[in-house]
């Protein structure tokens, strides 16, 4: 089910030119939109407001995409979710899924859904106690360096990119699999989001916005495309 469904998706890109052998010419035909997960627990859902936005603004200009400027925002539990092929969440603090919220989401997952999760620095222990709890019988994986993900459209040879420094750890890309496919990616001591935030907001140089920006568009490409 989980491949048939990325089968589909890839369908739809070639129709809109996102994939590598598709025609230049077709890229503006259609679009489709993004979403940010909202979620209980006290955590702020909400935090980098201008970063999934600057993200979408980079593929549009930078892969000729055509992906919706508004992004949506989604609750685990709702329905609309299936609406959305790639899914992001970030914060700072606590995070809790009810069952049914669960329940939803890892259906969403198993059906062709990804989900990023981008700890903005201090929601790490309750994002792993969520994801255990939403996977119970699978663990988070690092996602290792020769994976697609790091090369859909620029290359990051040394693996994830660190944008901010927080405790001295290294930045680290670790993912839930499916039938060998990453669905889930959790991405942690790297802050990927910062970096796609305006300019003025961190000071970040613009290099290392370009490594945030450019990191994030090869998670949104694999989402979309499974790696192909």
């Amino acid at each position: 089910m989980k491949r048939a469904s990325k089968t589909l998706w890839m369908i739809f890109l070639c129709i809109v030119g996102l994939l590598p052998f598709c025609t230049q010419s077709l890229y503006a035909q259609s679009s489709f939109s993004i979403a940010l997960l909202t979620y209980n627990g006290g955590g702020d859902w909400y935090a980098n407001p201008s970063a999934l936005p600057n993200l979408v603004a980079f593929c549009n200009q930078q892969l000729n995409t055509n992906i919706d400027q508004t992004v949506a925002e989604v609750n685990p539990g709702d329905q609309a979710i299936f609406n959305f092929p790639f899914v992001h969440m970030t914060g700072h603090g606590n995070v809790t899924f009810s069952a049914q919220e669960r329940e939803n989401l890892r259906t969403y997952l198993n059906h062709g859904g990804f989900l990023h999760i981008d700890d903005n620095y201090g929601m790490d222990p309750f994002v792993r106690r969520e994801i255990q709890q939403l996977y119970p019988d699978k663990v988070l994986k690092p996602v290792p360096v020769n994976h697609p993900i790091y090369n859909t459209f620029y290359s990051f040879p040394e693996g994830l990119p660190k944008i901010h420094e927080h405790d001295g750890k290294p930045a680290e890309a670790l993912g839930i699999f499916i039938e060998g496919e990453l669905v889930l990616l959790y991405t942690y001591e790297s802050d990927l989001g910062d970096g796609w935030e305006d300019a003025d907001v961190h000071g970040d140089g613009e290099e290392l916005r370009q490594k945030a920006l450019k990191m994030g568009a090869n998670i949104m490409g694999y989402a979309l495309t499974g790696g192909y």
